[in-house]
């Protein structure tokens, strides 16, 4: 019997499943995440599953884990603080494809360097100035991203770069080159610093995981699932945290076609923090060409094709005060529901509501609490930053005793982004609980929550809303329209050949409203979705029945939704995917750009020959160490001619070589 352990570490909860010989779920459950010590929530639902399936630990043939972790941080703008070492661009390329929105205002320096088209160097390397830079800015700096314009037609200076910096400061260093094969310097170096911002957070979440697995004698190997659905081996994966961005979206794609089977489908995965929608095709999850988007930002990481929005059951709701009537919005950062704070710290949270509901107006932060995420590093602080987490200390405490100044906010903001502290508020899991369709945590101080936000006022005068229930089922049905916001999206996306309008305004076009109500009049109006849907998530059979009904489509909701991403972590197979280009500089000459620096050859298929054994070595041994056996080896020539006096004549080259094989188990 091959006993395959599941596990997913979502912003809320950590899902563990075990399935035997690939065929059947015999045990699932489920553990809160928890931050301080990610080692607490995994062990607690691999713990649970054991128990649940009478399986011992040594049973376990193979373990994989996909997060949430990574989508999580960059939808809300978490991570560590990063440096970024910009070769041979100028400052204004700072601005481009959104790379001072991905530093978030950390350091940069643009050093001369770089290399041209060809792959010949343009100018030579200012190691002087990284000397000095990193002098001054590497302390508090938990990641370096590197990178070179033309890096990936030679990668010298992103080398020599990150040589030194592991010399002076042994901080991790993410090269750009090693991310992608791709042009477009600024896009690389987004990416770079993403995947620099991730590798703490990543490599602590790993590191638990595995502690985890040999406390409980779990000697199997572990794996990790990527963006693309693909399974990784954990040191793989704590070098290029990068690609497990969408890991849990992508591994609940796998596993919704694992349980149902569907041929032609969307996925709608609502977590607590995000919800995600992905289409499969032809029985496949389709592949994102332009890269994965996830929150703002569009990254060069070969991920499913799937729309990111932070919406999910641990949401914020937001007050809409402008207008007579005011209103609802949700997402996109997460905050702790009060029931599940409540449940945590129960005598400070019905203490403080209680007390913010005797008094004669609501307070600007009442129904909001604050915690410090303990054991996490928090170098790098300003004093305002410092001074707060200070005053936060080690217990929950209500936001409006912490805040003591408008500037305070701001600092709390910057806390907030760098996962040092958590807020508590109003959420659509609170509602849910006030309404009674989930009962997992403190209903009382749900309900307590709701009653002050709805006595607030909207511009009328009137309030919000009548009382708790009232709110909870305006948030809920915010819920179901916003949900089915995304999914249009989603589906107008797909087929955009088709229409001139921006996915988004088509969603909301007023002749899609009415034909979602099925408009009667001399016109007759009717929109529906015209395949299935899956909704996957542990709240999907409580918030997605509705959202069917406002689409008029089937909704599945299989058996194991709930885990549908730890299902998808071990039935997925490892691939490993190289590319490189063949250029020709001049007539004759065909330049092979390798990692070891360019190479010239006097013929194409000499060239392409030559490009296509390096790239599949590097596949195979990638795959090889991330556990594969029985390894295929795919190979697909993109070539580029153009026609001159009558001839073709070869311009250049993407070769790409996926290797893929199914992970090796242990044998009992």
């Amino acid at each position: 019997m091959t006993l395959l352990l599941g596990v997913d570490t979502g912003g809320t909860y950590t899902d563990a499943v075990l399935i035997r010989d690939e065929k059947e779920v015999i045990a699932s459950a489920k553990s809160l995440t928890t931050r301080a010590d990610l080692a607490i929530g995994v062990g607690g639902a691999i713990r649970a599953v054991l128990e649940q399936s009478g399986c011992v630990a040594a049973d376990v043939s193979m373990a994989a884990l996909s997060t949430t972790l990574a989508t999580n941080a960059l939808v809300e703008g978490q991570g560590g603080r990063v440096a970024l070492i910009y070769i041979g661009f100028g400052e204004a390329d700072l601005e481009r494809h959104g790379l001072k929105d991905a530093l978030k205002g950390d350091p940069a320096l643009v050093l001369a360097g770089g290399h041209n088209h060809a792959g010949g160097e343009a100018t030579p390397l200012d190691t002087e100035a990284l000397r000095a830079f990193l002098e001054t800015h590497a302390a508090g700096v938990s990641g370096f991203a590197v990178a070179s314009v033309f890096a990936t037609r030679n990668p010298a200076h992103e080398l020599e770069a990150a040589r030194i910096i592991s010399e002076m400061t042994q901080a991790p260093v993410t090269c750009s080159h090693q991310l992608s094969a791709k042009l477009n310097g600024p896009k690389r170096a987004v990416t770079a610093v993403l995947n620099a911002r991730l590798i703490g957070m990543i490599d602590r979440l790993i590191g638990r995981a595995q502690d985890t697995l040999v406390e409980l004698g779990v000697t199997a190997p572990m794996m990790v699932v990527r963006g693309d659905g693909a399974l990784m081996s954990a040191e793989q994966a704590r070098e290029r945290p990068i690609e497990t961005i969408l890991s849990g979206p992508a591994a609940s794609i796998v596993g919704a076609r694992w349980m149902t089977g569907v041929e032609n489908a969307l996925v709608s995965d609502i977590g607590g923090t995000t919800t995600d929608v992905a289409l499969i095709r032809d029985g496949k999850p389709a592949i994102d060409p332009a890269g994965a988007r996830v929150g703002e930002f569009r990254t060069m990481v070969e991920a499913v094709a799937m729309r990111t929005t932070g919406l999910g059951g641990d949401s914020q709701v937001h007050m809409q005060s402008s207008g007579l009537q005011g209103g609802l919005t949700l997402g996109p950062r997460r905050l702790v529901p009060i029931s599940l704070i409540a449940a945590e710290a129960p005598e400070v949270v019905h203490a403080a509501l209680d007390k913010q509901l005797n008094a004669p107006v609501v307070g600007e932060h009442d129904g909001k609490f604050v915690r410090a995420v303990l054991g996490l590093p928090a170098a790098g602080l300003g004093e305002r930053e410092h001074t707060l987490l200070g005053r936060i200390g080690t217990q929950v405490h209500p936001l409006g005793a912490i805040l003591r100044t408008r500037m305070e906010q701001g600092a709390l903001g910057r806390l907030v982004d760098r996962g040092l502290v958590q807020v508590s508020g109003v959420t659509p899991s609170d509602a849910s609980h006030v309404l009674g369709r989930v009962a997992a945590w403190d209903g009382a101080a749900a309900e307590k929550a709701l009653t002050l936000l709805a006595r607030r006022r909207v511009g009328s005068g009137e309030c919000l809303a009548p009382d708790a229930q009232a709110l909870a089922q305006m948030i809920v049905d915010q819920l179901t329209e916003q949900t089915t916001l995304t999914l249009l999206e989603s589906a107008f996306a797909e087929e955009a050949q088709a229409f001139d309008l921006p996915p988004a305004q088509l969603a909301r076009h007023v002749l899609t409203q009415r034909g979602l109500a099925s408009h009667r009049g001399i016109l007759a109006l009717e929109i529906a979705m015209n395949i299935d849907v899956v909704g996957l998530g542990a709240s999907a059979s409580s918030y997605y029945p509705a959202v069917g009904e406002q689409l008029k489509c089937d909704m599945l909701l299989p058996e194991h939704a709930g885990v549908a991403n730890a299902i998808g972590a071990v039935v997925g197979r490892v691939t490993m995917r190289r590319s490189g280009s063949v250029t020709s500089p001049a007539e004759g000459k065909f330049r092979v750009h390798l990692e070891t620096g360019p190479q010239d050859y006097p013929g194409s298929e000499e060239a392409l020959a030559v490009l296509e054994r390096a790239l599949e070595a590097e596949a195979r041994a990638e795959a090889e160490a991330a556990g594969a056996e029985d390894i295929h080896i795919h190979v697909t020539r993109d070539i580029r001619t153009a026609e001159v006096e009558a001839r073709e004549v070869f311009v250049e080259a993407t070769l790409t070589v996926e290797a893929s094989g199914r992970p090796r188990v242990a044998k009992g």
